[in-house]
């Protein structure tokens, strides 16, 4: 069992990651007000607080978890090769697509940190929303396998 420890999203491409307590998640939009969410297979990114530590010291800077730009920052759950597997958060209900593949946007913000993201899933997960709800920091995190 995991927990949440934070909300992010950001409203265009390259705009700043803004935190927030309380989130909506919908099939239509993914996380409301997020500019990715109309993707259809890639609405939500998950981060998981043990990857990105191991990212950090591997990458040897402590970089705050919005550096990743991912819209969900969970602990407690191993990530890694979760394809199909199911992640529920508070009400709300997702499914894991893909890995996500760290982009040019890493080495940017940090250069290096995206060699540092690459092995063992440590970017996070790419998701889809298949049951809304409202979602807040601190909510329980269980992974689902299928």
């Amino acid at each position: 069992m995991g927990k949440l420890l934070g909300i992010a999203r950001k409203s265009m491409s390259r705009a700043p990651m803004m935190e927030i307590a309380t989130a909506k998640l919908t099939i239509e939009t993914g996380l409301e007000g997020d500019y990715r969410g109309k993707l259809r297979r890639r609405q939500v990114s998950v981060l998981s607080k043990e990857a990105w530590e191991a990212t950090c010291r591997e990458h040897g800077q402590d970089l705050f978890w919005t550096t990743r730009r991912a819209n969900l920052f969970i602990e407690g759950i191993d990530l890694k090769e979760t394809n199909g597997a199911h992640l529920k958060i508070g009400s709300a209900l997702l499914e894991i697509y893909c890995e996500t593949d760290p982009c040019s946007r890493m080495d940017e913000a940090s250069p290096g940190l995206r060699e540092a993201l690459e092995p063992d899933w440590r970017g996070g997960v790419c998701c889809r929303v298949i049951k809304g709800g409202r979602i807040a920091v601190g909510d329980e995190v269980t992974l689902q396998s299928l």
